[in-house]
């Protein structure tokens, strides 16, 4: 009889355990040694903004594709600059000639140290062949050509905001100072594609976006060789 009760009890109790499930971090896999995770989001808030649902650390490697771009929108990765992000600092700029080719180094980041780190699509003045306004016409030889975007930037600014400039900004202050103003383009949609996040802003300009770290911290050689430090 006692045996008969003990065995009720252990059946009682197996079927009353939580039910323990081990799953994987989200959107994640592992290839190359390497930890690959597409785990970014949108905060309904802030309908312009990507960022990391866990916050960035030192030796994370940020790969940032861009797969299509407008020729006057310009891919922005900043970091806080202040404790309170009143500030925050350029880390790097994608634009639409910087799509494609062979080498990949240039769209991935290293990371050097902790912090909050997001990612915007701003649009500025479309100011392909255009001149700085020298010489007295357009074709002139002593016309000089700025190019066909802005390359320089504050490096510090309020968040969500990209200060151009150099010859090419303030020839074209007017129109500069309009669109420095203007909010960044919302996403229209969002995705996880494996471990890949994939974002869609509003005019069709897509975005592939991961994060990665080294599963053996010894790989710190390869590591050096296979990204570009900011």
């Amino acid at each position: 009889m006692g045996s008969v009760t003990l065995a009720s009890l252990v059946a009682s109790a197996q079927t009353t355990l939580p039910a323990v499930k081990v799953t994987a971090p989200a959107y994640s896999s592992q290839h190359g040694g390497y930890l690959i995770s597409g785990d970014f989001k949108v905060d309904p808030r802030m309908p312009s903004v990507v960022f990391p649902a866990q916050a960035l650390v030192k030796d994370d490697i940020l790969s940032i594709e861009p797969i299509h771009l407008q020729d006057d929108e310009y891919l922005v990765l900043q970091e806080c600059a202040s404790a309170d992000c009143h500030q925050a600092s350029l880390v790097r700029i994608w634009k639409s000639d910087d799509i494609g080719g062979d080498n990949t180094r240039r769209n991935r980041v290293w990371i050097t140290h902790e912090n909050k780190y997001f990612i915007w699509l701003k649009r500025l003045p479309e100011v392909s062949g255009v001149s700085c306004g020298q010489g007295w016409f357009k074709f002139d030889a002593t016309t000089t050509k700025c190019g066909g975007h802005f390359t320089s930037f504050q490096q510090i600014t309020p968040p969500l905001m990209l200060i151009p400039n150099g010859d090419l900004a303030a020839f074209h202050q007017d129109a500069v100072q309009k669109a420095i103003q203007a909010d960044p383009v919302q996403v229209a949609r969002q995705a996880h594609e494996g471990s890949t996040y994939v974002v869609t802003y509003e005019g069709g300009s897509t975005v592939r976006i991961r994060r990665m770290h080294a599963a053996n911290e010894s790989r710190e050689t390869e590591k050096s060789d296979a990204v570009e430090s900011k």
